[in-house]
């Protein structure tokens, strides 16, 4: 069985309350979305070097409701590569059956 992938798994002990607002300048989340294979996020952690945060965000599907996400912070180049990388990574997924 697959072992599944928590968020301390992959944080750098840097907690969202702790942080100063002058440290996020120029820092850009990207929103993993949830079932992403755990495998794509630490290849993503490792190749792009971001930093692992667990963030709080609303969650619409029935009823508005308040999840933990992944996301992963670095700068805007750094964001949008990864992100490109993990759609096509997803899109490999998905058609590999």
């Amino acid at each position: 069985m697959a072992k599944r992938l928590q968020l301390e798994d992959l944080e750098k002990a840097k907690s969202m309350e702790n942080v100063d607002e002058k440290e996020l300048e120029g820092l850009y989340d990207l929103i993993i979305p949830p079932g992403t294979p755990s495998y794509i996020i630490y290849d993503m952690v490792e190749e792009f070097d971001l930093e692992p945060i667990g963030r709080k965000i609303n969650v619409d599907i029935v009823e508005c409701d308040e999840r933990e996400v992944i996301v992963l912070r670095g700068t805007l180049e750094v964001v949008q590569a990864a992100e490109k990388f993990l759609k096509e990574e997803l899109e490999a997924w998905v058609n590999s059956d």
